[in-house]
């Protein structure tokens, strides 16, 4: 994923509202040096698992649908995973292709249990006919075909998953450059390597290509740590619960920030420990943390990115 360190390390040295501080790395990679975080990837049990081609296709579903729940204060992304995987124990063929391209908004909130309006409900309903598609023209239908055609690569599958699924392009353009953040794309190969535990359809040579997840818990959790500092009227809009518009400077600077100083505090981590450090675990870490701090406050940005 050179594509995303190299461009997100260029935002976070020209950013204007977001600064990584390099102090605030080195405290928080001295308290993990002695104790590295180890999160189970299903820590809750709510993941749908059977050790086999259906787990594949439950977490591209999963995965694609995986953004933007802030908007409904009650909806969470365990409401998501645990709502699909009541769903597929009930009815086996429920994320076949041609079932995917038909689904609607009423559907899609039956099979969640949810009695109003998702986030950008027809966004997702779009995208899961658009991956139900694609998989029927591509992959003869199968999510674990796609993953058996990147030859153990999470870089490859990446690729694949970008250069056949729209939804899954997550870049943008910031001061004139082109930035890559491919988060839901990255996070399909991670929740796979997590589920199967780096074996069969989890098994990838270069799992360490992955970088974090850029999402909206992530960099609120690294500004708590002090990884992260905001500009005051940055700050401030978020205080407020003010929307931040998808693919503005603030944004982009939070997203690609984010990315950057977990590079460099896995870096730093390594150095100190000597030992391999992967940017999947320290998302996971971050991620976990952040849900468990009700007081946390995040950024506000409606996307099918995140």
């Amino acid at each position: 994923m050179e594509e995303v360190r190299s461009t997100t390390a260029w935002v976070a040295t020209h950013s204007s509202h977001v600064t990584v501080d390099f102090t605030g790395i080195e405290k928080v990679a001295e308290n993990m040096k002695n104790s590295l975080p180890k999160v189970e990837w299903d820590f809750e049990g709510i993941h749908y698992f059977d050790n086999g081609p259906l787990t594949v296709q439950y977490l591209l579903v999963l995965d694609t649908l995986n953004f933007c729940f802030w908007p409904d204060e009650e909806m969470s992304y365990d409401h998501l995973a645990s709502g699909l995987k009541v769903t597929l124990e009930s009815d086996k063929s429920a994320f076949d292709a041609d079932r995917l391209q038909k689904y609607t908004g009423p559907q899609l909130r039956k099979m969640l249990n949810w009695s109003r309006p998702l986030p950008l409900e027809d966004e997702r309903v779009r995208l899961l006919h658009e991956v139900g598609l694609e998989l029927e023209r591509s992959f003869e239908g199968k999510a674990s075909k796609l993953v058996e055609c990147c030859d153990n690569s999470a870089a490859k599958l990446v690729a694949l998953m970008t250069r056949h699924f729209p939804g899954f392009r997550d870049h943008t353009v910031y001061k004139g450059h082109q930035i890559f953040l491919y988060k839901r794309a990255q996070i399909f190969a991670a929740d796979l390597w997590g589920a199967f535990k780096g074996e069969g359809y989890g098994h990838f040579e270069d799992i360490s290509s992955i970088t974090i997840f850029a999402d909206y818990i992530v960099p609120a959790v690294l500004q708590q740590l002090g990884v992260l500092r905001y500009r005051s009227s940055l700050d401030n809009t978020i205080k407020k619960n003010t929307e931040i518009v998808s693919g503005s400077e603030e944004e982009v600077e939070l997203r690609a920030c984010s990315v950057y100083a977990v590079e460099k505090m896995k870096e730093l981590i390594s150095k100190k420990t000597g030992k391999q450090v992967l940017s999947v675990e320290l998302d996971l870490w971050l991620w976990a943390f952040g849900i468990q701090c009700p007081s946390l406050q995040h950024h506000r940005t409606l996307s099918v990115y995140y």
